[in-house]
């Protein structure tokens, strides 16, 4: 976390404050993409990419863009118009990606889960039995509700895409293991990079449907629909710069990839494993939520078997809204989220402990305190 004390405290799920390591490699002086160093550098951004998912062969594309882009390669290089895709629903961001996959051609179907909840595994089942689809997609951690699904290979025809933008390096994802087809995620969340790069992670199986070595869409019927986010593009520099020699298709952005490397350094590298990282944020996580219900806020995950370790989504106290409790936190400098689910909007908030190493939550339970007990008093 930067030590500038200049700027509020940022606890929302993302873009989350950066460690002064990462400020400091984003501000590398400005050298070649197709230079010997930078390729050494992103290859091993790629390979510790693969690592952290725990996958041996999986194919990381590191692209510029938002964690957004992450949908439209899916969409574009994985499903052809008037294929089926079936998109389990636990939050905002599942509509998106739903939305995305139409603008592409697919016909898609949504399984809902009720607010708060994981879509139920009989209900998939159902769907999956009734009809042949070619993605199923699930958002692992959904931002508006802080649940986290269950994420394992559904059948032996269907590609698994998880959108993984807020779970990546602060929830544990075992993607060989769990037969997960594609991973798609960002770098300013549980990354700890700023903003501006799309990361998606391809199973060997996935890759294949769209670029087969030489034989370019070799399984496909029509062409790939996106230019930039096009895996016929992007595998070749993929494939070369883990090989440590530059390859060109788009400038990638230079400064962003020396600032991911150093995160993942950190995250890969450090004194703490993956396995306590993962077991630290699940400590912070249950901190954060017993002290808030301590004081009348309610959790919206409906069961802590679905609770999310990266973040907290919170109702605020019967008779209170965001208008009575974000204004105030933001005046003692600690920014929070305003609930994204439109149905329950301005009833809930979400906190972020996506850094479990982070020593200001103290500061975050405080401002949170203080700013309900401000509230209790002006409604008096």
């Amino acid at each position: 976390m930067s030590t500038d004390s200049k700027f509020a405290q940022t606890a929302i799920p993302g873009p989350i404050e950066v460690t002064d390591e990462v400020l400091f490699a984003n501000a590398h002086p400005s050298m070649s993409h197709m230079s010997p160093d930078f390729a050494r550098v992103f290859g091993d951004c790629i390979r510790m990419t693969r690592q952290l998912l725990y996958s041996e062969d999986a194919q990381p594309f590191l692209i510029a863009g938002s964690g957004t882009l992450g949908w439209d390669q899916v969409s574009a290089n994985l499903v052809e118009p008037g294929e089926n895709a079936l998109v389990l629903h636990s939050g905002y961001f599942a509509d998106s990606f739903a939305d995305c996959l139409q603008t592409y051609g697919a016909n898609v179907d949504q399984i809902k889960a009720e607010i708060g909840g994981a879509v139920k595994e009989a209900d998939i089942e159902s769907a999956l039995q009734a009809k042949k689809y070619k993605v199923v997609t699930v958002t692992h951690v959904d931002t508006s509700t802080a649940i986290a699904n269950v994420v394992k290979r559904v059948s032996p025809d269907t590609l698994v895409v998880v959108d993984a933008v807020c779970s990546v390096a602060s929830e544990e994802i075992q993607m060989d293991a769990w037969g997960i087809d594609v991973v798609l995620t960002a770098s300013q969340k549980g990354l700890g990079t700023p903003p501006g790069l799309s990361i998606v992670v391809a199973s060997q199986k996935a890759v294949s449907y769209s670029y087969k070595l030489l034989k370019v869409f070799e399984n496909r019927s029509t062409p790939v629909t996106t230019y930039y986010g096009s895996w016929k593009k992007w595998l070749p520099v993929m494939k070369a710069y883990e090989n440590n020699s530059a390859a060109y298709f788009a400038t990638p952005p230079v400064n962003l990839i020396y600032a991911f490397h150093a995160s993942l350094t950190q995250i890969m590298q450090g004194s703490v494993s993956l396995e306590q990282r993962f077991k630290l944020h699940k400590e912070v996580s249950r901190r954060v939520k017993k002290a808030a219900e301590e004081i009348g806020f309610k959790g919206v995950p409906l069961s802590e078997d679905v609770q999310a370790n990266g973040m907290s989504a919170l109702y605020f106290p019967d008779g209170f809204t965001a208008s009575d409790i974000v204004p105030r936190l933001l005046k003692k400098d600690v920014v929070v989220a305003g609930g994204l689910h439109a149905s329950i909007k301005g009833q809930h908030m979400g906190v972020s402990v996506v850094d479990p190493s982070r020593g200001d939550i103290d500061k975050v339970i405080s401002a949170v305190k203080e700013s309900l007990a401000e509230a209790k008093v002006s409604k008096q």
